[in-house]
């Protein structure tokens, strides 16, 4: 019997990455937000990071004005994330880690360790109307933290599996992923996934069953640089349908 769908957010800041390189003005992530979304994608993700590395507060404030698809916004947990969310109003904003020189996000925020400081973000988001998402590792601890804080979904970590340099090691992290995941759904959570997808492992996460959001950028928007945005954006879409079959 097929599973429900599992949609697909394409996280964009590479494209803005790529633009920062040269300090030009291009490529443009709001163009390459369209083409994702011509090309299938369910959902825009963008991380505003304190250093503003690569999306942009304009960025951010267009994207909302065009996007036709739910909008997330990755986000640390600091004052000006807050004030910057309240004002733009996306439609998910998820509560990730930054560490300060750090080349990609390195692992799951710690709910556990700054529970009161994650639910005092959540609910401030929630009196917006914004829905709360956290970004954590696969963790029993942290799924039950996310649950007191008043979260409404979790992100899983998929880092770990994705990075993995052997089978029984991947199939270790897949193991807790897939746990993680069941626990998250019967704490009332909406369940989410992303970090380190790709084309070639993403189909075991993506037949989770109560996983409902995959949020993949760097692959999406490496393989777009060979066959361009919307055919990158489809063949992703079409590996997680032939999972979810």
């Amino acid at each position: 019997m097929p599973l429900t769908p599992c949609r697909l957010g394409v996280n964009v800041d590479h494209v803005a990455t790529l633009r920062q390189a040269r300090r030009a003005v291009y490529p443009d992530p709001v163009t390459a937000a369209s083409l994702a979304e011509l090309g299938g994608a369910e959902q825009i993700t963008v991380h505003l990071r304190l250093d503003r590395r690569h999306i942009s507060d304009r960025d951010l404030q267009i994207l909302r004005q065009t996007v036709q698809t739910p909008l997330n916004l990755e986000m640390a947990v600091e004052e000006e994330m807050l004030r910057i969310a309240t004002e733009v109003r996306p439609d998910t904003a998820t509560l990730v880690p930054e560490r300060p020189g750090e080349v990609t996000t390195e692992g799951g925020l710690d709910v556990v360790a700054a529970e009161a400081r994650v639910r005092e973000a959540v609910s401030r988001l929630a009196e917006a109307g914004i829905f709360p998402s956290i970004f954590i590792d696969a963790d029993p601890a942290q799924i039950e933290a996310a649950v007191r804080a008043g979260a409404r979904q979790v992100e899983i970590h998929t880092g770990p599996y994705s990075s993995a340099r052997s089978e029984e090691e991947r199939q270790a992290h897949l193991a807790r992923i897939r746990e993680a995941a069941r626990l998250a759904r019967q704490a009332g959570l909406r369940v989410a996934g992303g970090h380190g997808l790709n084309y070639v492992n993403v189909i075991p996460v993506a037949s989770t069953p109560e996983i409902e959001e995959l949020n993949i950028g760097h692959a999406i928007v490496a393989r777009a640089v060979l066959v361009g945005m919307e055919r990158a954006v489809r063949e992703m879409v079409d590996l997680i349908a032939r999972a979810r079959a």
